[in-house]
């Protein structure tokens, strides 16, 4: 499976993609107008995801502009752990909740055009 192959669904902007395969992070290019800080914090999620459970974590926003948070593997992969991979997810949202709401804010205000609020 490529990190960087699309299901029909996949009518959302893709934020960030990290790969236990190909042991590679991507961060679409429209989001570099981030702070660095926030960049490598995304950088390091994700890889330390993929690295826990396996896989692919791809993170993306949805029309609306929430952030949507995908796990995926490869059918022929024994050692990906999709109970892990759920529990982590979850932790991330807690975590991270921060985070993935400022993102979002970001998203709705330099990519939608809502006004802050």
């Amino acid at each position: 499976m490529d990190m960087f192959e699309y299901e029909p669904w996949d009518e959302e902007v893709i934020l960030c993609v990290s790969s236990a395969y190909a042991k590679k992070y991507y961060l679409n290019e429209d989001f570099w107008g981030m702070p660095e800080s926030v960049r490598q914090e995304l950088q390091i999620l994700c890889v330390l995801f993929t690295e826990d459970v396996g896989g692919i974590l791809r993170l993306s926003f949805d029309e609306d502009g929430h952030l949507v948070i995908r796990t995926e593997a490869a059918e022929d992969d024994i050692l990906y752990d999709e109970i892990g991979s759920g529990l982590k997810v979850r932790q991330l949202q807690r975590e991270k909740r921060e985070l993935f709401e400022s993102l979002e804010m970001y998203y709705r205000v330099f990519f939608l055009g809502e006004p802050i609020s």
